[in-house]
């Protein structure tokens, strides 16, 4: 699904693409692909996200379905809001609330709170991002964070990182069993590590050196990784 929601912004955003010197090779605004076969590709991985969602529980399936909203909205948000990190945030972070339903069968408050700092995360790296694009941006009238923020970007990535990791933090307390000391501490230590993480980020944030904003955003898969291995190792004690 996380395919089809990508394809579904690249053919929404084709013409804003073909505007920004940095995305006008992608395969759409190139033309190396075309609309209507990008159209049957979102389809076609769509229609898999959706036979691996009916061996789900209700529940969960319900879920699946609610979050084609925010797919189908994220890419026009650029078009009307300062904000549309957080749109992207809602939409790239649905997992966390539908992966915890599928398994446990209810939605409970360790993945909404797990759901949340995935979109403060996402404020996060998606403004670093976005300050690659921000001059050509301008030119067409394409929103961001990185543009609302401009100088002020560090003041706000440090608001974001305290949020990412205060919140991971009380869904992981909110999610290891009462009495399990050891696990919930090993676990805590995901959060921690991510945060030294982003912090480095910040240290090496420069706004106007494009390799290094890249490089900062392609990093965050690492710091994504960062709690997954504590978490493993929480629940092995």
């Amino acid at each position: 699904m996380r395919g089809a929601g990508c394809t579904w912004n690249d053919i929404t955003d084709r013409h804003i693409d073909g505007s920004v010197a940095r995305t006008a090779s992608r395969p759409i605004p190139s033309g190396q692909v075309t609309d209507k076969g990008a159209v049957a590709w979102m389809c076609a991985q769509a229609l898999i996200a959706f036979g691996i969602l009916l061996t789900f529980n209700w529940a969960a399936i319900a879920l699946g379905i609610l979050s084609l909203l925010p797919v189908a909205v994220y890419p026009f948000a650029k078009r009307f809001t300062w904000w549309p990190q957080i749109f992207l945030g809602l939409a790239f972070n649905w997992g966390a609330l539908l992966a915890w339903t599928a398994h446990s069968g209810a939605l409970q408050w360790p993945a909404v709170l797990l759901y949340v700092a995935g979109i403060s995360w996402t404020l996060f790296y998606d403004t670093i991002y976005a300050h690659q694009d921000k001059e050509d941006d301008a030119l067409i009238g394409v929103k961001s964070t990185a543009r609302l923020f401009d100088r002020d970007t560090p003041k706000w990535l440090r608001r974001f990182l305290v949020g990412t990791v205060v919140l991971i933090g009380l869904a992981v307390i909110a999610a290891v069993p009462r009495g399990d000391i050891l696990a919930l501490v090993i676990a805590l230590g995901g959060p921690w590590a991510m945060g030294w993480h982003m912090a480095w980020q910040m240290r090496m944030f420069d706004m106007e050196n494009m390799d290094r904003l890249l490089m900062l955003f392609r990093s965050n898969r690492n710091a994504g990784l960062l709690p997954v291995l504590f978490f493993a190792v929480a629940m092995l004690v």
